[in-house]
């Protein structure tokens, strides 16, 4: 998760620097010509930093997808664990209840029968 959050701040770096980049160019006391040239250069700088931008969370999504794959693997191994101990305590469980039965078996046929005289 600590990726996801400097995935995060880093694209919220690199956009709060454009916008202040360009916030700068336009309150700065410059002649207008100055500030067309700035501008312009500022511009041609965006696609750039667009690219860097969609690098940036594309490497973050990628992060988190794997980060998503192990625990799943993670929460799948564990489930299968505990269905098997699970089918295995059903198991025992259900010989100790036959186990039972036929003790108690012949106890009740003994205890049915008529007494002989």
């Amino acid at each position: 998760m600590s990726n996801n959050r400097g995935g995060a701040f880093v694209g919220g770096l690199v956009l709060g620097a454009a916008f202040g980049a360009i916030a700068g160019v336009l309150l700065a006391p410059r002649a207008g010509r100055e500030t067309r040239q700035i501008l312009k250069k500022s511009a041609d700088a965006l696609p750039e930093l667009a690219e860097d931008l969609s690098t940036s969370v594309q490497i973050q999504a990628d992060r988190l997808s794997e980060t998503a794959v192990r625990n799943w693997d993670s929460t799948l191994t564990r489930l299968k664990e505990a269905v098997s101990a699970g089918l295995e305590a059903t198991q025992r469980e259900h010989q100790v209840l036959e186990g039972a039965e036929a003790n108690l078996a012949p106890q009740a046929n003994s205890t049915n029968r008529a007494p002989r005289l």
